[in-house]
């Protein structure tokens, strides 16, 4: 046999070799066991009543509920600063007072039913609540309070 030929022969041999071994390897890769193992989730999600008996774990919130409407500062810098620190949608900036005096010579009551309800006009807009969704109307009043009043 030439030379050419066993290598030719060694070539043909090594490629059906090569080729079976990877049809092995390819269903091994389809077995029900490696595919779980590759879809498996890579976290997991716990919920308060999946901790229920667990030692040392507590279904309760860590911080007490508050007892009461939250004032007007915490609402202001849990939610109305974003725009009210930047002036973001043209919102009036906490401590301008040459913007905010328009606003509060129309009445607490108007600049009460604008936070609440939301407003569009030729400044700017204002987003019903704030975008605090879960803001009283009790703690709109406090954080509208909170910026005008110190003027």
């Amino acid at each position: 046999m030439s030379v050419l030929k066993k290598l030719s022969y060694f070539l043909t041999v090594g490629l059906m070799a090569a080729s079976f071994s990877g049809a092995v390897l390819a269903a091994s890769e389809m077995s029900p066991d490696a595919i779980a193992e590759r879809i498996k989730p890579v976290g997991q999600v716990y919920t308060a009543k999946d901790l229920e008996g667990i030692v040392g774990a507590s279904a309760a919130p860590s911080a007490e509920a508050p007892s009461g409407p939250r004032d007007g500062e915490t609402v202001y810098k849990g939610a109305c600063f974003a725009c009210h620190d930047t002036g973001a949608a043209g919102a009036p900036k906490r401590g301008d007072k040459a913007v905010w005096e328009p606003r509060i010579a129309q009445g607490f009551d108007t600049l009460k039913k604008h936070a609440i309800e939301g407003f569009t006009g030729k400044a700017g807009m204002m987003p019903p609540r704030g975008t605090c969704a879960n803001c009283s109307d009790e703690e709109i009043e406090n954080a509208i309070h909170y910026m005008i009043d110190k003027l």
